[in-house]
């Protein structure tokens, strides 16, 4: 027989039947839930009278089992507070230190969590704590006043259309990208869109993807999950060159602001990887993963708008409002984008309300706003970078802070790794631009930094940049 104990407010079940009878049956069933840990230090049981008729048993059955358990040192009874799960067991559960001690597994040891940082420049992070709280309740709570109600259903796998409507004006605006919202795919983030696409490119007989020699290992380790090889691109004092990949029919790259050295993909070198993608039929994957950060120079357009057939646009929520909305999405060429909602699944699986919200953020305005008021914070932020660091540490020259919401120190030659590890001894979290670079990067070693200057929260940041500068050769 088994039971529901809705008695106790908790889900519990309880097979209170075994080879001893009801009474041993059910104490063994409480004994386990105590030293499994589904009651917890100081839970009140319900009374013998409520449990015996949750379960449909003898009342005294109850009495017998819990004063068992109180023997054994596993319940305490008394008079006005009832019966309750003793609170001094070792380790929060376990074995009691009463008289009697039943046998069982010693509970695994708790991990130690990490220590955080004392200041964070980890690249690829926006400051969170600016968040547009108080705007994006207002869009949620609109768009979910006016959706319909099938709008809460499955869905279709590409997308809510709101979102993708919306999207498709912003995107052809401000990034110079041609798309309408049938080409358009909503992602949970640029690791779920590189996942899908990896997927697609291997299931069409492609075995290379290449990439640049400097990135995110999270993302070349997705495409080699898909099947594919990729080999690093030539780097030098141009940037990425990506005009002839050899045997890669696809290529991974972030024209607008080559992630991490921040410089945008040379012209020459746009129009020659375009040229080889059209001669050959192969694909250029464009992350624009910061593309609405620019300071000192136009925006650089969407590769995508020279050759929407051949290249895939992705982008994503996560730096101009918060990698947990995950939220992103690729523009598709029209004979991909049926491959790709295939492979994604037959239903939407990014959540349904971030998309409306979303979609209402950026038609009411709210999202152009929100990135204006951010490009000057973190432009405030890249100006007083750059000049604390020339100012106390002349021999580190700032570079790639043109855009985006990081910055590459270039470091005297055989600094890197002890600047990183002086680093850490100050509680400051900061990538080396070798924790970057490609196993088998084509490109001259350099030694640097990259600081994510966006991450930390205003009230955190002189205290950041002081903690840089400490370290700095």
């Amino acid at each position: 027989m088994a039971n529901s104990w809705a008695t106790l407010g908790v889900d519990l079940h309880l097979e209170p039947i075994g080879p001893g009878g009801l009474r041993r049956g059910l104490t063994d069933a409480l004994r386990d839930a105590v030293r499994s840990g589904r009651l917890a230090p100081g839970t009140r049981l319900p009374s013998s009278r409520s449990l015996a008729a949750d379960l449909g048993i003898a009342r005294n059955t109850v009495a017998e089992a819990y004063a068992d358990l109180v023997a054994e040192g596993w319940l305490t009874a008394r008079q006005g507070s009832g019966t309750r799960v003793v609170t001094g067991l070792p380790g929060g559960t376990g074995t009691p230190a009463g008289p009697a001690r039943p046998a069982g597994p010693r509970p695994a040891p708790r991990r130690t969590p990490a220590l955080r940082p004392a200041y964070d420049l980890v690249p690829g992070t926006p400051d969170l704590a600016a968040f547009p709280r108080t705007e994006w309740l207002k869009a949620a709570r609109r768009a979910l006043a006016t959706a319909p109600f099938h709008a809460l259903g499955y869905g279709d796998p590409r997308g809510r259309p709101e979102l993708r409507t919306a999207l498709a004006g912003y995107l052809a605006r401000a990034r110079g990208v041609r798309t309408d919202p049938e080409t358009i795919v909503i992602t949970a983030g640029f690791s779920h869109a590189l996942g899908i696409l990896g997927g697609v490119l291997r299931a069409r007989g492609l075995r290379t993807a290449a990439v640049e020699s400097y990135g995110l290992d999270v993302h070349w380790a997705l495409l080699r999950k898909a099947g594919l090889a990729t080999p690093a691109l030539p780097f030098d004092g141009l940037g990425t060159d990506p005009g002839e990949p050899g045997e890669a029919g696809a290529v991974l790259l972030t024209p607008a602001h080559q992630f991490p050295m921040g410089t945008p993909l040379h012209p020459d070198r746009r129009a020659a990887v375009v040229a080889w993608a059209r001669r050959t039929g192969g694909l250029v994957l464009e992350d624009d993963y910061d593309g609405e950060f620019r300071y000192d120079r136009q925006p650089v357009g969407a590769l995508q708008g020279l050759a929407p057939d051949r290249v895939v646009y992705l982008g994503t929520a996560s730096k101009s409002l918060a990698p947990g909305l995950r939220l992103g999405w690729m523009v598709l060429p029209p004979d991909l984008a049926e491959e790709a909602v295939e492979a994604k699944g037959r239903v939407d699986t990014v959540g349904v309300l971030d998309q409306l919200t979303l979609a209402d953020f950026l038609s009411c305005g709210a999202y152009d706003r929100h990135v204006r008021s951010s490009r000057l914070r973190y432009r405030r932020r890249r100006d007083a970078l750059a000049a604390a660091v020339t100012e106390r540490a002349p021999e580190v020259r700032v570079t790639g802070v043109a855009a985006g919401l990081h910055a590459v120190l270039r470091l005297p030659p055989g600094s890197e790794e002890s600047v990183v590890q002086a680093a850490a001894w100050q509680g400051l979290a900061l990538h080396g631009l070798a924790f970057h670079r490609h196993p088998q990067a084509v490109a001259e070693p350099l030694d640097a930094l990259v600081v994510g200057y966006g991450t930390p929260p205003d009230s955190a940041w002189a205290g950041a940049l002081e903690a840089l500068c400490r370290v700095l050769p």
